[in-house]
């Protein structure tokens, strides 16, 4: 849906918006192209997560997805978004004729009706989940903003060590085991087993396997606590590696890493899972929003515990 303007859509259906996602997704998969592994290098755009450039912070869960569709469709080199009001909060403004792109908003709310049963019965009131859209511009669309949020984003990296991705890696005392030809995550002894690193083509090859069986690691019962007994090449199990694959590619555009697919032979099971529930890209997205967070705050952390120049002094 093309607007240039806010518009939450409140009449908007909340199964046609899943619908609507999804069968987009599907249609790219059944094409080949992995909506969360795109061609960044021959694209010219730069990596990362999209964030709004008014509050800095990061979108999450399906509208990664979104976001990174039209910023590779319509050529934009920033991952920087506002809305209408935004762009005018901050001095500038969308420019004239320009579309924006329909992302969306989930919360749950409780009815009034609901309220006055809970009271009545003296039971806890149950939440009803909605799903709206609103548009956001990317900050190419705008003229007037302050310099500072249109600087010239940084190129992809090349592939090469990255030292923020070993950082990371260390940050979160997973214990990783070295050797054998296959990458997993061992639920029982909770540790993960990669190959010997010098066996990966590339340094982000590595990078993206260590990052898809984190993924698979926040799963523990200490932590994010995911169901991970499935049985191998069942659709449970087919959900937990597209939460995998969702992890490490939000990771790597985090890092500055080209993402890659780490199990393109799960595509099928994938294709099967979102033709039957529209509301299976949604779940993923967010449960893989959750799991970068989870491990993002291991670096964060430790970057708090690192003494300043002041504090040193």
């Amino acid at each position: 849906m093309s607007q240039t303007h806010q518009q939450p859509a409140n009449g908007t259906s909340r199964v046609s918006l899943y619908e609507e996602v999804t069968d987009r997704i599907v249609r790219e998969l059944e094409q080949g192209c992995v909506p969360w592994v795109r061609p960044w290098q021959s694209s010219g755009v730069s990596l990362g997560l999209p964030r709004s450039a008014a509050t800095r912070k990061f979108y999450s869960g399906i509208n990664v997805l979104i976001l990174w569709d039209a910023v590779i469709k319509r050529g934009f080199s920033s991952q920087e978004w506002l809305t209408f009001r935004q762009a005018l909060s901050l001095g500038g403004h969308v420019r004239k004729g320009e579309h924006g792109t329909a992302i969306c908003y989930a919360d749950r709310f409780i009815p009034k009706k609901e309220q006055e049963r809970a009271r009545e019965q003296g039971d806890a009131p149950n939440a009803v989940p909605f799903l709206k859209r609103f548009v956001v511009f990317n900050v190419e669309q705008c003229d007037g903003l302050p310099a500072h949020i249109v600087a010239t984003p940084k190129p992809v990296a090349p592939s090469e060590l990255s030292p923020e991705a070993e950082a990371l890696i260390a940050a979160t005392g997973a214990r990783f085991v070295e050797g054998g030809g296959e990458a997993f995550y061992h639920r029982g002894e909770d540790f993960i087993r990669l190959p010997y690193r010098e066996t990966f083509l590339s340094p982000a090859d590595y990078y993206c396997t260590a990052l898809h069986e984190l993924g698979h690691w926040t799963a523990h019962p200490s932590r994010l606590n995911r169901d991970l007994q499935h049985r191998f090449g069942s659709s449970a199990y087919a959900r937990e590696e597209l939460i995998a694959e969702l992890t490490s590619a939000f990771l790597c555009a985090h890092l500055n890493i080209v993402p890659q697919v780490r199990h393109a032979d799960y595509l099928g099971h994938w294709l099967q899972i979102l033709k039957e529930d529209s509301r299976a890209i949604f779940h993923a997205t967010s449960q893989a929003s959750k799991a970068t967070d989870f491990i993002l705050a291991f670096q964060q952390s430790r970057e708090a515990e690192i003494p300043t120049a002041e504090a040193a002094e």
